[in-house]
C-alpha cells in the first residue's frame, strides 16, 4: 500500500481592527486577546416578521 501525503500549510487569518484588515498573527498582544474573547452571532433572517 502507498502511503497518501498531506500538504499542511497554516491559514492566515485576516480580520479588521482599527478601521482596515491586517493578518491577525501580526496584532499586538492586546489587540490579539480581543479577538479571541469576541462574540460571533448569526444572522437570521426572518420572512414574516
Amino acid at each position: 500500500m502507498s502511503e497518501e501525503k498531506k500538504l499542511v500549510v497554516p491559514c492566515e487569518v485576516y480580520s479588521r481592527v482599527v478601521g482596515y484588515y491586517r493578518p491577525v498573527q501580526h496584532w499586538n498582544i492586546g489587540k490579539k486577546q480581543e479577538f479571541v474573547e469576541r462574540n460571533t452571532y448569526e444572522k437570521t433572517l426572518f420572512k414574516n416578521v
